[in-house]
């Protein structure tokens, strides 16, 4: 008896039918815009924004999981690019840092950045960025302790940890709706 599932039955049981080793085609949401890539299975989230789609904003730091350079949010939720399938994030959207600017505007977090000076080298400051957005939306930014913790997986070896934190406060003290509704405001 043959070890393969028909398209049928897979999809009747719940067992997804095997794709790869080869490239299959794979489409992805990203920043409101359907993408179709042809990619092996193994790819990255990362490398297939950066090396299929030219969306070259997340950054390749460690591709360990270990810098946070390449943060990117899928379904609004922070997510490592390096360690994240690039074929797991069908079907959800996935927005980068140059998805987050709307009409030619930049979103508040971006803006602050630049008013707080909070990067030096600028390598880091994309994944800072996105992590910033959700955090704000996740609710984690009652006080610098709090905003600390919960960016500590963002490395900055410039250390402009100072000038990142007050760009987030200063986000989330411009936002009047903030208590009432976590995740709102950040323009995201």
């Amino acid at each position: 008896m043959s070890s393969h599932v028909s398209a049928n039955t897979a999809a009747e049981s719940g067992v997804l039918p095997e794709r790869g080793p080869d490239p299959v085609r794979v489409t992805l949401h990203v920043n409101g815009e359907r993408r179709a890539v042809d990619i092996e299975p193994r790819v990255s989230l990362l490398d297939a924004l950066r090396e299929h789609l030219g969306l070259t904003g997340a950054k390749k730091g460690c591709d360990q999981g270990a810098c946070g350079a390449c943060t990117v949010l899928v379904d609004g939720r922070r997510v490592l690019g390096c360690l994240t399938l690039a074929v797991t994030c069908e079907g959800h959207e996935v927005t980068t840092i140059e998805g987050l600017a709307q009409e030619g505007r930049l979103d508040p977090m971006q803006e602050a950045f630049i008013a707080h000076d909070a990067f030096q080298c600028g390598y880091c400051t994309p994944g800072q960025i996105m992590s910033a957005v959700a955090l704000l939306r996740e609710g984690h930014a009652a006080d610098d302790a709090e905003i600390k913790e919960w960016m500590s997986g963002n490395i900055c070896r410039c250390a402009a940890y100072p000038n990142i934190r007050a760009a987030i406060r200063a986000v989330r003290d411009a936002d009047p709706d903030r208590d009432a509704a976590p995740g709102t405001g950040s323009g995201a």
